[in-house]
């Protein structure tokens, strides 16, 4: 336990953690809270998909800005402006139920302000990660920081359901709630000494330097290699959120304000991988571990995809949860040995294009669920996923590994 969580005993990176886990809680709060308003008010799995995907949407544009900023201006300052604008959203949201006035457009737009901002938020939140942490914990750091992320997973949707549940707050009261949390992140901020800029940042323009980003990474093959692995795992396999409320009520009989019970589970087992996964970041066996569990979270869909009865979704969701925790863990740090700290904001944004083409998949998939029913909606999305995990493990092995970037 020790190895696990050795990088918070650096003061800075607790703060920066803390402050993170706020904004991760409040973050798993909206994607329920959302998915069931927009839910309620239409009752299709397409309006579901429409919100995401105007998150993805956002997402996609501003990805390589928002890496090519965290690599050139304050860190700390772009992740409290970004987190500001979200809280406003959340309460305009709260605004927009509370006098009965709520659309599925509005809460496209919504998301489609809050994808702007995620755009910024987490290029910057990994590039001041490395700032302040020393080179041989960056690996335990960055995956500690996964582990707040799943944590997050398990307490926003359970307060998500909370105040579904509760009369005398709803929607409105998640969305008041959610837009304080990101309040008390920015709060937290304020604690962290002024994050640091890289000589020569501003020399040169932000679409150079974005080119640059690029550029990099186009020489770099397992570099290459790595980012296409982790966004079509989670390009293929993270849309599944889309479908959970329809596949509550059309084939499981429940009502689909019990998704937060289901994403609870799924976010505990994410947890428990999270930390086990986590004291194994900077080791050699973290590649390997990596790919294990993204082809765990393709097959516990299918196991969703194929449970008889409420309690065994139940039951495989828990593997859902690890696959993806345990996977999600180990991107940044496998990703970070390959990559000079210079670099990494733009790098760490690419990353972020994963959950761009998640949200924009989110449409597709409720398309699809709508047509061909959820259980073969998810069936097929896990069998992409474990197929996709296993051939490009198999290119990356293939490959030599590098302490530091070599050009191919």
């Amino acid at each position: 336990m020790a190895g696990t969580f050795s990088a918070l005993r650096l003061r800075d990176f607790r703060v920066l953690w803390t402050s993170a886990v706020l904004s991760f809680l409040a973050f798993f709060m909206s994607t329920t809270v959302q998915s069931v308003v927009a839910f309620d008010l239409t009752g299709t799995n397409r309006a579901v998909g429409s919100v995401v995907a105007a998150q993805g949407l956002a997402m996609l544009v501003l990805g390589p800005l928002g890496g090519a900023l965290a690599d050139r201006v304050r860190k700390r300052r772009l992740i409290a402006a970004a987190q500001m604008v979200t809280a406003v959203v959340f309460l305009l949201l709260a605004l927009a139920l509370a006098t009965g006035t709520i659309r599925v457009e509005f809460l496209a737009l919504g998301s489609l302000v809050m994808g702007s901002t995620f755009a910024f938020i987490g290029p910057a939140r990994q590039a001041l990660t490395v700032d302040l942490v020393p080179a041989q914990g960056r690996g335990n750091a960055l995956a500690l920081t996964q582990v707040g992320h799943s944590a997050s997973r398990v307490l926003g949707p359970t307060l998500a359901g909370l105040f579904l549940g509760w009369s005398l707050a709803g929607a409105t009261g998640g969305y008041l709630a959610m837009a304080g949390l990101y309040t008390a992140s920015v709060a937290q901020l304020a604690l962290l000494p002024r994050s640091v800029v890289r000589e020569g940042a501003r020399d040169a323009r932000l679409l150079a330097d974005i080119g640059a980003g690029l550029r990099y990474v186009r020489a770099h093959r397992r570099l290459r290699l790595m980012l296409a692995f982790f966004v079509s795992v989670i390009m293929l396999g993270y849309p599944y959120v889309t479908v959970v409320p329809g596949l509550l009520e059309h084939a499981l009989g429940r009502d689909a304000h019990a998704v937060g019970t289901l994403f609870g589970v799924s976010a505990a087992g994410a947890l428990a991988a999270s930390l086990a996964v986590a004291r194994y970041a900077d080791s050699r066996h973290a590649l390997a571990i990596y790919t294990a569990m993204g082809v765990l979270f393709g097959a516990s869909l299918v196991a969703v995809a194929l449970a008889p009865s409420y309690l065994a979704a139940l039951i495989a969701m828990v593997g859902v949860g690890a696959g993806s925790g345990g996977f999600q863990s180990l991107n940044a740090a496998v990703i970070v040995r390959e990559t000079e700290p210079a670099y990494f904001g733009r790098v760490s944004s690419l990353s972020t294009l994963a959950f761009a083409g998640f949200g924009l998949m989110g449409l597709p998939v409720g398309v699809l669920a709508d047509a061909i029913g959820e259980r073969l909606a998810l069936a097929a999305m896990g069998i992409a996923v474990c197929t996709v995990a296993l051939a490009l493990s198999a290119r990356l092995r293939a490959t030599t590994p590098a302490g530091a970037p070599q050009p191919q």
